[in-house]
């Protein structure tokens, strides 16, 4: 992400009025419209698909400790993924 200079683009009256709140500190401008995480790669899909291979690979015996180091993920992340991953299933089974 690059930087804008906010006195070439904004009417000194809004700069102004900004500097009031903050003077010569780094501000963040979130866009209008909110993009949904991952939206923009394919990190949404990768870690579905990561959490999916997690579970199918506990389903199959293995155990925390032996899936945390699989997936280089504490055994905390590892009890995460897989509570999400039974919800999930339950959640689709569910509607079907």
């Amino acid at each position: 992400m690059s930087y804008i200079k906010a006195d070439e683009i904004l009417p000194k009256e809004l700069l102004e009025a900004i500097q009031q709140y903050v003077d010569g500190q780094l501000i963040y401008i979130p866009c209008k419209e909110k993009q949904e995480w991952g939206s923009g790669t394919n990190a949404k899909i990768f870690f579905r698909e990561r959490n999916e291979r997690i579970y199918r690979t506990f389903q199959r015996g293995s155990n925390l400790k032996e899936l945390s180091r699989a997936f280089s993920l504490s055994e905390k992340s590892i009890q995460r993924i897989l509570h999400d991953q039974r919800l999930a299933l339950a959640t689709d089974s569910d509607f079907h």
